[in-house]
């Protein structure tokens, strides 16, 4: 089930349009990067259009399973639901957080299990498809690899000028994977065209 957010006045909520076509791993003017913060019981999502010098925040919230469910089902949820946000928002790039590990071992697993999901949908649609771990999201929107949930809501918060903080955090996390890409694409790009065979 998706959950997405109401609008808080001054909040720009909108639907994506179809996007340009992106150079692979980057995150060209006019693309949509799709940030997705993965999990089985809430996966955040986040849509971002790439502009000239600055990002328009569109769609962002959570998908959610029912945790009466069995995993198989909720897993079937999680992929009906993710292939309805790729048709809706038509990424040109899928932002995905990368599994780390966790000293709860049931949360690691169902956390790969939808991050598995995820991936394979985005590759399977035709997107670009790029992984960043925990510390390089928070370090790419807060300079800082361990900053907390609130800390990163509130520069969420400041980069799009919301009046209130994004909610649920989820969604928040989401936005600030899809930032990390915007952010390390161009360098990223640079790094595997100064490599490649001349």
């Amino acid at each position: 089930m998706r959950v997405t957010p109401e609008p808080a006045a001054g909040t720009t909520i909108e639907r994506m349009f179809a996007p340009a076509t992106a150079t692979p791993g980057s995150a060209t003017t006019g693309s949509i990067v799709l940030g997705v913060d993965p999990g089985l019981t809430r996966c955040g999502y986040a849509a971002l259009t790439v502009g000239a010098g600055r990002e328009r925040l569109g769609a962002f919230g959570v998908l959610t399973t029912p945790r009466t469910d069995d995993v198989a089902r909720r897993l079937a949820c999680l992929h009906a639901d993710f292939m309805a946000l790729l048709d809706d928002v038509r990424p040109d790039v899928v932002a995905v957080e990368r599994i780390f590990m966790q000293h709860n071992t049931a949360t690691a697993i169902a956390v790969a299990q939808a991050s598995g999901v995820v991936l394979a949908l985005a590759a399977a649609r035709g997107c670009d498809v790029a992984t960043y771990t925990p510390s390089q999201v928070k370090s790419s929107l807060t300079g800082w690899g361990a900053a907390d949930k609130a800390q990163m809501q509130r520069m969420v918060q400041m980069r799009f000028s919301l009046p209130h903080l994004p909610e649920p955090a989820d969604a928040a996390d989401a936005v600030a994977i899809a930032l990390c890409h915007v952010a390390v694409a161009p360098l990223t790009t640079r790094v595997r065209d100064a490599q490649a065979p001349r």
